[in-house]
């Protein structure tokens, strides 16, 4: 091991143009947990270019070549000898052991309970960060959205390769019995569904245990690849579930519907906006800490909006909501209502925005 070690320290990091995420590095410890092609490498390795070259070594766990066994006698003796002051882990296994370092870096996918690290979590760009890689902000920006999606690779992968390249990475990086899972999940994108609703299903084409089932549905949800939205002061009820990223939808299913894509976008943005929000009957997303309610209506008008209005108002009083925000694709406006401030705003705006 002492050979591919030194091979990895004498190599050169090449990180091509970077763009700045929200999220950055300092001279402290980290885990970086986030889902396949969520940008973790990228990001650690634009600030490995930061520092000396001799003073880092980086390390991706998932190379074939490495012998954990070997790895683990080896490692700490080398990172002393040759004085590394930030040590990298990318695509971590737990069975590496840690070693003393002053800057660990962890890249992994799920959380991992080892205290002196900072934890980052790491999701596929949100629309500001997109609007980062676009050439020019135009009213072209946000079909292109919609068409990538958030994974920071897409950019470079050709339209026409694009759904494959996703089914690729996730067959990849995903157990068989997670992946299966997900395809389903990526046809009932933004309704209600538990995991037993999913081995009803999925029993009726394929051999499935259901304990397997339920575990493959926790780590998927552990590693972020789904979504859970709990109802409003329902704690039990059946949870909402929406995909990490919406170009999954069209990777992964043939069902065609625009308006659980563009809720799933809206509900991207409010998750890695760090706002806790809850989902009810008629309601979308319900936001207490604002006291605001979020409706998805890509293409109201006021007159849909009026009538969607007198359906919720029962919420409306009994919340004291103050705030009612349909986002939209392109429209703007307001609805006169008694109580709240009833606002359209098309989603490019909302989004960057908040």
């Amino acid at each position: 091991m002492e050979i591919l070690l030194q091979e990895l320290y004498k190599t050169d990091i090449y990180v091509d143009k970077f763009h700045f995420r929200k999220v950055y590095l300092e001279d402290t410890s980290y885990q970086i947990n986030g889902i396949s092609q969520s940008g973790k490498s990228k990001l650690v390795k634009n600030y490995l270019l930061s520092l000396k070259k001799n003073s880092y070594l980086y390390i991706d766990c998932s190379d074939i070549r490495i012998d954990i066994e070997k790895l683990n006698l080896t490692l700490a003796k080398f990172c002393n000898l040759n004085k590394i002051d930030t040590l990298v882990l990318d695509n971590y296994i737990e069975d590496i052991k840690i070693v003393n370092v002053p800057q660990l870096i962890i890249c992994c996918e799920t959380h991992l309970k080892i205290d002196y690290l900072k934890s980052i979590r790491l999701y596929p760009l949100d629309y500001e960060e997109f609007l980062a890689y676009e050439h020019k902000y135009d009213s072209t920006a946000l079909n292109h959205f919609f068409q990538l999606g958030g994974f920071p690779s897409m950019h470079k992968v050709p339209s026409d390769e694009r759904n494959i390249y996703i089914q690729k990475t996730l067959k990849y990086t995903l157990e068989t019995m997670e992946f299966d899972i997900l395809i389903f999940c990526a046809k009932m994108m933004a309704q209600k569904l538990s995991p037993y609703s999913i081995y009803e299903r999925l029993k009726q084409t394929k051999k499935v245990s259901k304990d397997k089932l339920y575990k493959s549905y926790e780590s998927l949800c552990a590693k972020n690849y789904i979504h859970l939205l709990e109802k409003n002061n329902h704690p039990k009820a059946t949870k909402k579930i929406y995909l990490c990223d919406i170009s999954l939808k069209s990777a992964l299913s043939l069902d065609k519907h625009f308006g659980r894509l563009f809720e799933n976008m809206v509900f991207l943005e409010l998750l890695k906006s760090g706002i806790e929000c809850f989902y009810d009957d008629g309601i979308d997303f319900y936001i207490p800490s604002r006291d605001e309610i979020i409706l998805c209506k890509p293409f109201a008008d006021e007159r849909t909006l009026f009538k969607k209005m007198e359906a919720i108002e029962a919420f409306i009083f009994s919340y004291s909501i103050k705030k009612i925000t349909a986002i939209t694709m392109n429209r703007e406006g307001s609805v006169s209502h008694p109580f709240s401030r009833v606002e359209m705003l098309p989603f490019d705006i909302w989004a960057i925005g908040d």
